[in-house]
């Protein structure tokens, strides 16, 4: 007697098992579909990519080779392509290609432009302080006020940014050159024992220490042009892609 209970609740049990299973498998079979569908999309967005990433890669080289060919149209035409809708690394350092061609164009303010949109877009916080720095620098030449080259300079010349010596040694030129000895002997006098400046830049500190405690800051010009006469300051050189046939994500 027992045996036929026990068959009764197993075919109980089978038939409650088909039942949930009947009414289950158009979610299972609908969860696969989507997971399907997800993965293909994947799969189909990651080969986007890397066609991107491979003509932003031969369009890259194209420019650079123009560039040592000295043919900056076809340079500039290929940076410009990059910096439209390049993928994100390439299309910050074709923006910053391309503000280099302008302000070898003595286009300054369209210069500053698009460095400040490469920081913008940068990937990463090495990259985006070269696009700043390198602003600072054309805002210095272009004769922008004390004020808005401090705003530029004073963070990047923070200890903690990469650019933090040349950044501080472009800010004590500024302050000199805009009639602020003291600010200016502050800076290169912070320069003159920081550990990781270069023996030229703590050389370019001291020679700037002595002009202005010698009295020369009463000329200023001609203290800032004996002070341009010494070594040029380091100035951030563009960041080099990693290959992207080894690493196709490298410049994303």
């Amino acid at each position: 007697m027992a045996d036929i209970f026990e068959e009764v609740d197993e075919q109980l049990r089978s038939d409650r098992y088909l039942a949930i299973a009947k009414k289950s498998w158009p979610m299972v079979a609908g969860a696969a579909g989507v997971a399907l569908a997800l993965a293909l999309g994947l799969w189909g967005w990651d080969q986007y990519q890397s066609s991107l990433q491979a003509a932003a890669s031969q369009d890259y080289d194209r420019g650079l080779q123009a560039l040592s060919q000295g043919d900056k149209g076809i340079a500039d035409r290929a940076f410009s392509k990059i910096a439209k809708s390049g993928p994100r690394g390439y299309r910050t350092l074709a923006l910053m290609q391309v503000a280099g061609l302008r302000l070898g164009e003595k286009k300054s303010a369209e210069a500053i432009s698009l460095l400040d949109q490469a920081a913008g877009l940068a990937p990463d916080k090495i990259v985006a302080d070269a696009a700043r720095m390198k602003a600072a620098l054309a805002a210095i030449d272009a004769g922008m006020p004390l004020p808005q080259i401090e705003a530029r300079l004073t963070p990047l010349a923070a200890p903690d940014r990469p650019y933090h010596v040349s950044a501080r040694e472009a800010l004590a030129m500024a302050r000199l050159a805009a009639g602020k000895p003291a600010a200016a002997r502050a800076d290169f006098s912070a320069l003159s024992i920081m550990l990781d400046a270069s023996d030229a830049v703590r050389g370019r500190a001291q020679a700037a220490l002595t002009l202005i405690d010698s009295g020369a800051a009463a000329n200023l010009p001609a203290v800032v042009k004996a002070l341009k006469a010494l070594p040029e300051p380091t100035r951030p050189a563009l960041p080099q892609l990693p290959d992207p046939n080894a690493d196709p994500a490298g410049a994303q």
